[in-house]
């Protein structure tokens, strides 16, 4: 079973040393495009998860193609074959989409981390853990990059080391994206407790507080002067 918590750490180190080794721009630049952004959008609000991660999983499922399932890239109007299978027909990219997030392994609308490690584990997760199980970047996330060399699942369960993924990695269509669209941040990590750990409570030390100062009240000059006065008269009149 793969660390999940692990697996984001990872995944971040990677962002930080990632460079791109191929040429993005142009695929990046179709993605922010404000006609597919619009589209992306709308995906967002129904599903909160952030429009420019719904862009790169299409890219990478289906090269943008707007006829397509978001979950696998199976033709819109029938029913999926490829994994996840059973799925449509739909009457828009948009509902197809809204399925694939919500409905389909990885449930990527539950998400509640889009940090740096949170996000590309998500898209990791969204195209299958096997890469990770070897210990191996995922070119699904990383192809493009000087994080990645070779090795790729030419089809399902069956892994080549030797084959190059030739598609671009989310990885690097976000970098570039975010050189385009300066709406594209990450968000804060989310903290995550190591299974069998018990979160224990500071101590904490409580402080006597002293009762407060009532100030007496002060007899004026005026007063005083008008009592020894009176008292020198009477010593006076003796």
């Amino acid at each position: 079973m793969v660390d999940i918590a692990g697996l984001k750490i990872k995944n971040a180190e990677r962002w930080a040393a990632a460079r791109v080794t191929r040429n993005f721009v142009s695929v990046a630049r179709a993605l922010v495009e404000p006609s597919a952004k619009i589209r992306y959008l709308s995906v967002e609000v129904k599903t909160k998860v952030p429009w420019w991660v719904i862009a790169v999983i299409h890219e990478r499922e289906a090269s943008q193609n707007w006829r397509t399932q978001l979950a696998q890239g199976d033709p819109l109007n029938r029913v999926s074959v490829h994994v996840p299978g059973g799925r449509g027909p739909f009457a828009t990219w948009e509902e197809g989409a809204f399925d694939a997030l919500v409905n389909c392994s990885p449930h990527a609308a539950r998400n509640d981390d889009w940090s740096i490690g949170g996000t590309l584990t998500t898209l990791e997760e969204y195209n299958g853990l096997g890469y990770a199980g070897m210990g191996r970047p995922s070119p699904y996330v990383w192809a493009g990059t000087n994080q990645y060399i070779s090795g790729k699942y030419v089809r399902d369960g069956v892994f080549d080391p030797n084959v190059v993924d030739s598609q671009l990695g989310c990885a690097g269509l976000i970098k570039t994206m975010m050189t385009m669209d300066g709406s594209i941040r990450f968000g804060a990590p989310t903290m995550v407790q190591p299974a069998g750990t018990t979160t224990i409570p500071p101590k904490t030390t409580t402080v006597p507080v002293p009762p407060p100062v009532v100030p007496q009240p002060k007899i004026s000059q005026g007063i005083w002067g008008n009592l020894i006065s009176l008292v020198s008269s009477i010593f006076r009149r003796k």
